[in-house]
């Protein structure tokens, strides 16, 4: 009975570590789409906030900064490179926006879409 015991720990410790492995996976695939959802979720909160800020642009700027601090988190838990990139990419470009007055709310806003909108093309790539 013994001899019969031993035979089934190797096979049970084997068993054992591909279901951890297994279950890694589900755990990185999991990241990944929520990292998808959450970047997108602040890229669509931007754009909202954006297009009504352009009459303030102390709370536009401020928008501005507070978006690129979430995409940096965000870029910071993703484990999708390209998704990881493209959110440090547009926190930087956003971090540089620097709006003072109500013209550069206007063009803060055309490069906010523009550069949204190519930034949810790259998340699609990667998410898709």
């Amino acid at each position: 009975m013994r001899q019969l015991k031993s035979r089934f720990v190797p096979l049970a410790v084997f068993a054992l570590a591909i279901f951890a492995a297994g279950c890694g996976e589900v755990n990185n695939t999991i990241d990944k789409a929520q990292a998808c959802v959450e970047s997108a979720r602040i890229v669509k909160d931007l754009a909202t906030k954006v297009t009504s800020l352009t009459d303030d642009p102390q709370a536009m700027d401020k928008a501005l900064d507070d978006a690129a601090t979430k995409l940096n988190d965000a870029a910071d838990k993703a484990a999708n490179t390209t998704l990881k990139q493209a959110s440090e990419d547009l926190a930087k470009t956003l971090s540089g926006i620097s709006v003072k007055d109500v013209n550069d709310a206007v063009d803060a806003a055309q490069k906010v879409g523009t550069d949204t909108a190519a930034y949810l093309e790259k998340v699609a790539t990667a998410c898709g």
